[in-house]
């Protein structure tokens, strides 16, 4: 059993840490977390988080760009009505996640295949699979307003811990296979 130097017993996930640093090296194995089932995971870094989400984000605007401009070649074609043409363009806010989120269902979509990461359930690391599409959706619309929010929150009272709980977290697949692969689970 390992201590710290007061004598205190290092909890399982210090003790996971501490071991990890010769695999991982030492960025990587302070980001050692714990799935809701006791596994241990690497968690991605915050710049492969905050990159993998600006490439979905950008996708998901050249998706509605993409139907802004097919919705406007139809119009010159048929002549759509006002309404029609404008609740089309809103509902592609709502559309185009959903469909990008069909290629999502492993948890690497583009964002996450560029940066190396992927997206699994925080309870026990499994796919996402069919919620894909609603992670997506989240991801792309509500995230821009979840982040101005929690923004304003930590500037006003001064801390950065955000209440509830994750349902979903975003691994390092490569570092979390190296680490069982080491035999630390």
């Amino acid at each position: 059993m390992t201590v710290r130097a007061t004598g205190q017993p290092l909890t399982r996930l210090e003790a996971a840490r501490a071991q990890a640093e010769h695999v991982l090296g030492p960025r990587r194995a302070k980001r050692i977390a714990t799935f809701g089932n006791g596994g241990l995971y690497v968690r991605a870094g915050t710049g492969a988080q905050i990159m993998a989400w600006l490439v979905d984000f950008t996708v998901f605007l050249f998706g509605v760009g993409a139907g802004v401009v097919a919705l406007a070649l139809v119009d010159r074609a048929v002549t759509l009505s006002d309404n029609f043409a404008a609740g089309a363009s809103l509902s592609l806010l709502v559309v185009v996640p959903l469909l990008y989120g069909l290629c999502y269902g492993n948890g690497r979509a583009l964002g996450a295949l560029l940066t190396g990461t992927q997206l699994v359930r925080a309870r026990d690391g499994s796919r996402i699979g069919l919620k894909a599409c609603w992670a997506m959706l989240v991801r792309t619309l509500l995230m821009p307003v979840l982040v101005v929010v929690l923004l304003v929150a930590a500037f006003s009272t001064g801390s950065s811990d955000a209440p509830g709980s994750l349902v979903r977290t975003s691994i390092d697949p490569d570092a979390t296979r190296r680490l069982h692969e080491a035999g630390i689970r």
